[in-house]
């Protein structure tokens, strides 16, 4: 009976990303014209959040409530919030780059979500997912580094415990870090480094951040890390093939080594056993290739991964080599390390977990199982069989 691979079936391309819900895009809305219609407490949390991603907010209300007269009295958080006593108008939606409405009437939502289709603008009305072109999803805040969290309205009270666990664990420092790189990054981009070089500055610099979180960063920083950036620069642009071990199939098991390689590789080699799970924290522009076949002793196996190897990493790609288990284990017969080797090709291995106790339990039990089915059925049939064979041999003749 052949063998069936698990996890990442043989095809022609490996999967890029699972369907999504909602796709998150981030407006740029300083100095742009948003439009709000309607009253009520989360009708001025909305004016609020546009403002303080620096939109140019009219709202528009015939009876403000106590918020909006108090949100319109403070100093806006970044662009202006002007209140208008009156119904929108379909004028109003001219020149807009958003618009907002909050109403308990289906048609009076509906009316303002149809007028702001025909002029173009996209619209959101408060907790009418009917009327809604976007939504705005929980958000933490490490501005310029802003996280957004949406369930697609399923359980916005998970969204917000999600966003809660984030806050504790993303440190305030992070926007520190976020603001210098947005202040360094004409510097690298003037620099002279390649841009293999200049994203090696920016996983270096991360990596320096997540580091020293509380830490206010220094121009001391940023040429610390450009200098080691630069001494790397020229045997890192030779390429490289790097081995990672993906564990016994839980990412949650990848050594941070190994998440790190499928961050910066530009090229991902897939073992047919890998679960599809792992290549989540792979870098989502790498290009992906399958290789290999659940039968690792079929004619051409280690010829076709070791060429495609070596060919990438001579054409200056980092590559990483992706397989089911421990990479350490690369060293048995098939040479896909000594064939790099003998190509010139810098190669580093990094171990992946050989298997976590009850993973491998679970494998052993699971196989246990099937073995014991499959024997159950063997005997089953034999015992059928040889009923056969008695009744046959008592037939009168």
């Amino acid at each position: 009976m052949p063998r069936v691979a698990r996890g990442l079936r043989r095809s022609k391309r490996a999967p890029r990303m699972e369907p999504l819900a909602r796709l998150p895009i981030f407006l740029a809305l300083d100095g742009k014209r948003a439009v709000v219609a309607g009253d009520g407490p989360a009708v001025a949390w909305k004016a609020e959040l546009l403002s303080a991603a620096g939109a140019d907010v009219v709202v528009l209300a015939q009876c403000p409530c106590e918020q909006l007269h108090a949100l319109a009295a403070q100093p806006p958080p970044r662009g202006a919030i002007v209140l208008q006593r009156r119904a929108w108008q379909a004028e109003d939606f001219c020149g807009a780059a958003v618009a907002v409405a909050g109403f308990d009437d289906d048609r009076d939502a509906q009316r303002f979500a149809e007028a702001a289709r025909v002029a173009g603008v996209p619209v959101n009305v408060i907790d009418k997912p009917a009327h809604c072109d976007f939504s705005f999803g929980a958000i933490v805040n490490r501005s310029p580094l802003v996280i957004g969290i949406s369930t697609d309205g399923a359980a916005p009270v998970f969204a917000q415990a999600i966003r809660g666990q984030l806050e504790a664990m993303i440190p305030r420092g992070f926007a520190g870090w976020a603001e210098a790189a947005r202040r360094w990054r004409k510097a690298v981009q003037s620099s002279g480094l390649s841009f293999a070089a200049r994203r090696r500055f920016w996983q270096a610099f991360a990596r320096f951040a997540l580091a020293h979180p509380d830490r206010a960063p220094a121009q001391s920083d940023f040429d610390s890390v450009l200098r080691q950036t630069k001494a790397e620069a020229m045997p890192a642009e030779a390429g490289s093939v790097t081995f990672v071990g993906a564990g016994p199939g839980d990412p949650e098991l990848l050594t941070l080594r190994a998440v790190r390689a499928l961050q910066s590789a530009d090229v991902i080699l897939i073992d047919d056993l890998v679960a599809p799970d792992v290549l989540d924290f792979a870098r989502r522009e790498a290009r992906r290739i399958l290789v290999g076949h659940a039968d690792q002793g079929a004619p051409g196996y280690a010829d076709d991964a070791n060429a495609t190897m070596v060919a990438l990493a001579k054409s200056g790609k980092r590559v990483v080599r992706l397989k089911h288990g421990d990479a350490a284990m690369f060293g048995r017969p098939g040479g896909e390390i000594a064939a790099c080797r003998v190509a010139g090709v810098a190669v580093e291995v990094v171990p992946g977990v050989a298997a976590a106790p009850s993973t491998e339990a679970s494998i052993l039990l699971e196989r246990f199982l099937a073995l014991a089915a499959n024997r159950r059925q063997r005997d089953q049939e034999a015992e059928r069989e040889r009923g056969d064979q008695e009744a046959e041999a008592d037939r009168p003749l």
